[in-house]
């Protein structure tokens, strides 16, 4: 149980970016159907009369429903791409490669971008940097990022710049949702594994039900 519960989870990451297939929530119906494909919900067979749904069995549903909600809305535009315009420069000394101009040059680049202000950025994209890069946004709400990759100004601010373009195009990724083969395979996984934990569930309740009999005084 705890291979397929890992699996599953480690499938739903690839969808989630934070996805699982959308099951209707209607406590009375003892199947599940999920964009064409019908499953058993191990949690409607026991407990209150059909009507208690598997909090993780809503949680795969959830994440699926978001998933391809987000890919639908998302558009195919390119990502943005950042310039010095969008940017703030300071120079210091550096620790890096250059040799006797270490301690004479300002070569190590700085670069300050503060994401909030990016007004050329969609709330979608700021978002998910505010989300990736949370431990370098300082308390101004700056993203800062430090080159000392090459010997001159001009190199370092490259390769700052590319950093952040790094950044940019990775918070503007959005993954594709799920195909109908993997969400069968996902629904399999989370439904298998559901009816292993009530199984689990329902023997050590009938072997503490046993201990409370007078036949286990013996």
């Amino acid at each position: 149980m705890a291979v397929l519960r890992t699996t599953t989870t480690m499938m739903l990451r690839h969808f989630s970016q934070p996805s699982m297939f959308f099951l209707p929530s209607s406590p009375t119906s003892l199947f599940r159907s999920t964009a064409g494909i019908t499953i058993r919900c191990a949690a409607s067979d026991s407990g209150s009369g059909g009507k208690k749904v598997s909090a993780r069995l809503s949680q795969v549903n959830q994440l699926l429903q978001e998933a391809e909600e987000r890919a639908l809305s998302a558009d195919n535009l390119p990502a943005p791409k950042i310039t010095l315009d969008h940017v703030t420069v300071s120079f210091a000394r550096s620790g890096g490669p250059g040799g006797q101009n270490v301690n004479k040059l300002n070569t190590k680049v700085d670069m300050r971008f503060n994401v909030k202000n990016a007004y050329w950025l969609s709330d979608r994209i700021k978002e998910r940097i505010l989300q990736m890069e949370k431990n370098r946004i300082n308390k101004d709400g700056e993203l800062v990022i430090s080159s000392t990759r090459t010997r001159t100004q001009k190199g370092n601010i490259e390769d700052a710049l590319e950093k952040l373009q790094a950044i940019i195009d990775a918070a503007s990724y959005v993954p594709p949702p799920p195909s109908e083969e993997q969400k069968k395979k996902i629904a399999k996984m989370a439904a298998i594994g559901e009816q292993k934990r009530l199984k689990s569930k329902k023997v050590l309740s009938d072997k503490k039900a046993f201990r409370r009999t007078r036949d286990s005084w013996d």
